[in-house]
């Protein structure tokens, strides 16, 4: 309910869920600093695995159809060489059944990273920073918008903010972790 807490006023979600919390100097700050910068990706599989099994007994995402990872940018994609979140929404999608969906929603503009930026400069960087293609996909369905880390939520938000022009969506979302303020 924490997690829900930060989307409140803010975009219509459905569920939010997170497996852990994020604080600084912790082990989850390690881990998810070996998955994004260490290339150590295997991370994200056991991650999602592990909260895939959590979602499925989960009576709140019995229903989702589409998994769709919060993108990175081209470029960031290229100088990382992989989506950290990638792995994790497939296991996920994986243990509910449902679609994994990566070519619907993209990131347009280029940020530099955001991991010491306050909400507003968050917010700032992200309100216009997505788009969409192949919408219809979407159409009717009930999505769970996945990311590694929730610290403001602006990142969730933006996606939101695009996706919920699609006719007859819910978007739930889930997290690696999120960081309580």
């Amino acid at each position: 309910k924490k997690l829900e807490k930060v989307f409140y006023g803010r975009a219509n979600i459905e569920n939010a869920t997170a497996l852990l919390i994020f604080q600084k100097e912790s082990i989850v700050q390690k881990i998810i600093h070996d998955l994004k910068y260490r290339g150590n990706q295997r991370i994200g599989q056991e991650l999602g695995k592990w909260l895939g099994a959590e979602l499925a007994r989960n009576t709140n995402y019995s229903n989702i159809d589409i998994v769709v990872p919060v993108p990175l940018h081209k470029k960031r994609l290229k100088e990382r060489g992989y989506n950290q979140v990638e792995r994790f929404g497939k296991e996920i999608a994986l243990a509910l059944n449902a679609q994994y969906q990566d070519k619907v929603l993209l990131k347009k503009s280029y940020n530099k990273k955001q991991s010491k930026s306050g909400r507003f400069h968050r917010w700032m960087n992200t309100s216009e920073t997505f788009t969409m293609t192949n919408t219809s996909l979407l159409e009717n369905k009930h999505i769970l918008l996945v990311d590694d880390i929730i610290t403001t939520g602006s990142t969730i938000e933006a996606c939101v903010n695009q996706l919920k022009s699609i006719k007859k969506i819910k978007i739930s979302v889930a997290a690696m972790a999120f960081t309580e303020s």
